[in-house]
């Protein structure tokens, strides 16, 4: 899951939604003071959406309106916080804890529909409104972390919390906002309080240009071309939406690919002239490291050294070791012993695919080595000669529709017993988007789901996943979650036909959805996917085995013009496929994510100035460093690692999939696809939240630990 930058910077502090409609005020005197804790009542932030489940109005949200919100809802949240703080009874669970998870609705309802906007329907306003916002909120939650009189009364009931008599998720709360607050800086001498806000502040500013950056490079590095043949493989479609493309552009008569997020483009499987393949893929790796001002080397140069020297301020001996004291891998030294045992296998399996590339160019008497602008071109080669098929006979049986009704929807409802429902009464921020209704099995309404598949030039790159409403019992909110992908979109009147890869992410990312969905928790804390970093792309990863479960693909994987099933026999290829290419696959994932710890495994005396010579020795030493399977993601591009949240934690998709992996085999072997496994998965998991530990959790629904030889073998790195 990738998720928009969030402002508040730990969960700790609640981001709920207000129960009710009534405006926003403060407990302030009758003063000239008091007009600045009122939000003025034609903002429609200054009470709860009066939509179903507090849904956002965005037909009424204007630009204009965020600032305003923001700065109205801070000072009202430090109010309430003071109040707290200062409350002259002794400190008690309702009156310190459940009071700190009430307060700051006002500031969640902002903040939330701020960042997940931003994301996906950005524009100049909202940037500039960011970067000014991203510094004034981190200090926003110094100011409530680093206030020691709420220190003191978190610690008090922290010292007696055996012997207050709280129920399960109510201690793990008490003991989720001690940690929040050690390691937010509540323990640490006045002077270095100062310089842990300093940190802070210029951390989030910097988090957001270069957010902001990466896509407004990825639209000035899009690859320009003269003619029609220089695109062939292509669609019709595909090349005349490229010169749709170059003509919005002010190109009449040429053509313009625009880059997705990853170093690999999709385009690179199909074009046939090797020139415009070696052009598109030089485009995508040169992205933040071409001078101008999108340049990304000395922003990551400035985070690298920030977020060494505030580890090393909370006492820790790098970044690493402080981010993944709260994920279940616990330490840099776990994640570097997963990385580095798979790295030599992963490596080995691509060379051998490598090999296999290569005798399908020396047959065609190409005359070259295969570089990393050959490998999806020529692998789609190596599966027509060793399955007998390519991608471009799926694509027609993938239709964007039909995968998400009949695919996605059809397996959560043979799952769990929910329904959906299309309404289109709620409004939208862009005509694309589409918004269902979530029934469970009793006929119940459980959510709304917001769906955003299309990409666009304002919308942040990859897929990910989030939350407008997050589910709590206290608050009486119920989920309104959405799914964020980045397809291609077709001209007018054409299908939107999907690749592989693309229905597997739409999998992935319902199942992150539906982790929200489920939520059944008291407190917004723990509500949906607010869970370790490193457990919450498991229940995700556990939702793509659907994808080519046999009943489920023969569901939804019809021609779109026939109408006619994909036939079994090609059925039968698709899964005998599935390891298939896995080396590259791992490799390039491997190479990303040790490159996200070598980053914050330095200390602030070993930050390099030279960020592409210590990326390629990094690389080098790690064993993955084979030029034609770059990492996923560069230094200079790499989102997750220096804007998005996933600093040293983009290991965590691989040790989800350990978890996931060993999943899948329990539902083979209870049967599979059923209401009473989809039901055991939901009780003992998918519905608890971060209301408990992740890993008891996981022991709750397996019975015990999770094993690792289900993720060798599904990667191909048994016997390596």
């Amino acid at each position: 899951m990738k998720q928009p930058h969030r402002f508040i910077v730990a969960a700790s502090i609640a981001l709920a939604y207000a129960a009710t409609a009534t405006p926003v005020l403060a407990a302030a005197p009758a003063t000239s003071a008091a007009s600045a804790t009122v939000l003025e009542a034609s903002n429609p932030f200054a009470r709860a959406s009066t939509l179903p489940f507090h849904y956002p109005a965005f037909d009424k949200i204007k630009d204009e309106h965020f600032k305003p919100a923001f700065e109205v809802g801070m000072r009202v949240h430090l109010l309430e916080v003071e109040a707290i703080a200062n409350n002259r009874n002794a400190p008690t669970f309702e009156n310190t804890i459940v009071a700190m998870e009430r307060a700051g609705q006002l500031l969640a309802r902002v903040s939330t529909t701020f960042a997940n906007l931003q994301g996906a329907n950005t524009n100049d306003n909202l940037d500039a409104i960011d970067r000014e916002m991203s510094p004034k909120l981190a200090a926003h939650a110094d100011a409530i972390y680093l206030n020691d009189k709420l220190w003191q009364r978190v610690k008090t009931l922290y010292d007696k919390r055996d012997n207050l008599k709280l129920d399960a998720e109510s201690k793990h709360l008490l003991e989720r906002y001690y940690r929040d607050f050690v390691r937010a800086g509540a323990r640490l001498s006045s002077a270095n309080k100062d310089k842990l806000k300093a940190y802070n502040g210029e951390i989030a500013s910097l988090q957001s240009t270069f957010a902001q950056n990466v896509l407004k490079e990825a639209n000035a590095s899009s690859l320009v071309v003269e003619t029609r043949a220089e695109l062939a493989g292509l669609s019709d479609a595909e090349i005349d939406a490229a010169a749709a493309e170059a003509k919005k552009r002010g190109l009449d008569g040429k053509f313009v690919i625009a880059l997705a997020n990853t170093t690999g483009q999709p385009q690179l499987s199909a074009l046939t002239n090797r020139s415009t393949r070696e052009r598109l893929m030089a485009a995508s790796m040169a992205r933040g490291s071409r001078g101008g001002e999108f340049d990304s080397r000395e922003l990551v140069q400035r985070l690298a050294k920030l977020r060494a020297e505030k580890a090393t301020l909370l006492g820790y001996p790098n970044y690493a070791a402080y981010s993944l004291e709260v994920e279940t891998a616990k330490t840099p030294e776990a994640v570097n012993k997963l990385l580095g045992e798979l790295a030599l296998p992963a490596v080995n399996n691509a060379k051998r695919e490598a090999a296999e590339i290569q005798s399908v160019i020396d047959a065609e008497k190409g005359g070259f080595q295969v570089a990393a602008h050959d490998w999806a071109f020529y692998t789609d080669k190596v599966r027509q000669a060793k399955y007998a098929f390519d991608e471009s006979q799926l694509k027609p049986y993938f239709e964007l529709n039909n995968v998400v009704l009949n695919g996605v929807f059809f397996a959560a409802t043979k799952e769990f017993g929910i329904t959906f429902k299309e309404r289109k009464d709620l409004p939208v921020y862009d005509p694309d988007v589409r918004v269902f209704d979530v029934f469970d099995a009793d006929g119940k309404q459980l959510a709304i789901f917001i769906m955003d598949y299309y990409a666009r030039p304002n919308k942040q790159g990859g897929a990910w996943m989030n939350e407008y409403v997050t589910q709590s019992t206290l608050l009486g909110n119920h989920p309104v979650v959405a799914n964020h992908l980045n397809i291609p979109k077709p001209p007018a009147g054409q299908p939107t036909l999907l690749t592989y890869d693309e229905v597997r992410t739409a999998f992935h990312e319902f199942g992150h959805a539906l982790h929200g969905m489920f939520s059944n928790v008291k407190y917004p804390t723990f509500g949906g996917a607010n869970t370790p970093r490193d457990f919450v792309e498991y229940p995700s990863q556990v939702n793509e085995m659907w994808a080519t479960w046999p009943e489920v693909l023969a569901n939804y994987a019809k021609h779109y013009q026939t109408g006619a099933p994909m036939p079994q026999e090609l059925l039968d290829k698709v899964q005998a496929s599935k390891k298939f290419n896995m080396g590259y696959i791992t490799t390039e994932y491997l190479a990303a994510s040790l490159l996200d710890q070598r980053w914050h495994q330095l200390t602030p005396k070993q930050i390099p100035s030279d960020v592409l010579g210590f990326e390629a020795a990094a690389l080098r030493d790690a064993g993955v460093d084979f030029a034609p399977v770059p990492p996923r993601y560069r230094t200079t591009y790499f989102s997750h690692s220096f804007s998005l949240g996933y600093s040293a934690g983009y290991y965590a998709y691989l040790w989800s999939e350990k978890l996931d992996a060993d999943t899948v085999e329990w539902f083979k072997e209870n049967g599979g696809l059923n209401r009473k496994n989809g039901d055991h998965f939901r009780q003992t998991l998918l519905s608890r939240g971060g209301s408990a530990d992740a890993m008891d959790l996981f022991r709750n629904f397996r019975g015990r630990d999770a094993q690792i030889q289900p993720l060798l073998e599904r990667r191909g790195l048994t016997g390596n």
